[in-house]
C-alpha cells in the first residue's frame, strides 16, 4: 500500500503564490508518476499537473504557465509551486500516484492523499 501526504495550501490573494508538497510512503516501489488534482466545490475532480519518475511535466491548459511541479525521488516527495493564482483555482488539491506513466485521468491515479484547501480570494 502507498500513503500520500500533502502539506501547503491555505489562503492567498489573486495573483499571490502558494506552494504545496506531498510525501509518499509506504510499498513505494518505483511510482511512475506523481502529480495534483483538484476539485472546485460543486465540480468533478479535475487533473493540474504531473511528472514521471524520470522528470517529465505534464500539465492542464488551465494551470500551464502559472504552476510547476517537480519531483524529489531520493525524498519521495512531489512539489506544486502555484503562482499567478486566480480564484478559479480556489479547491481542495490531492496529491495522486500511479505505476502507469500516464496519469492525466482521475481513472489513471491508483493512489490519493487526502486533499488540501487552496483558497484564493478575489
Amino acid at each position: 500500500q502507498v500513503q500520500l501526504v500533502e502539506s501547503g495550501g491555505g489562503l492567498v490573494q489573486a495573483g499571490g503564490t502558494l506552494a504545496l508538497s506531498c510525501a509518499a510512503s509506504g510499498s513505494i516501489g518505483s511510482l511512475a508518476s506523481m502529480g495534483w488534482y483538484r476539485q472546485a466545490p460543486g465540480k468533478q475532480r479535475e487533473w493540474a499537473a504531473s511528472v514521471t519518475r524520470g522528470g517529465r511535466t505534464h500539465y492542464a491548459d488551465s494551470v500551464k504557465g502559472r504552476f510547476s511541479i517537480a519531483r524529489d525521488g531520493a525524498k519521495n516527495t512531489v512539489y506544486l509551486q502555484m503562482n499567478s493564482l486566480k480564484p478559479e483555482d480556489t479547491a481542495v488539491y490531492y496529491c495522486a500516484a500511479s505505476w502507469g506513466l500516464t496519469m492525466t485521468t482521475v481513472d489513471q491515479a491508483r493512489y490519493w492523499g487526502q486533499g488540501t484547501q487552496v483558497t484564493v480570494s478575489s
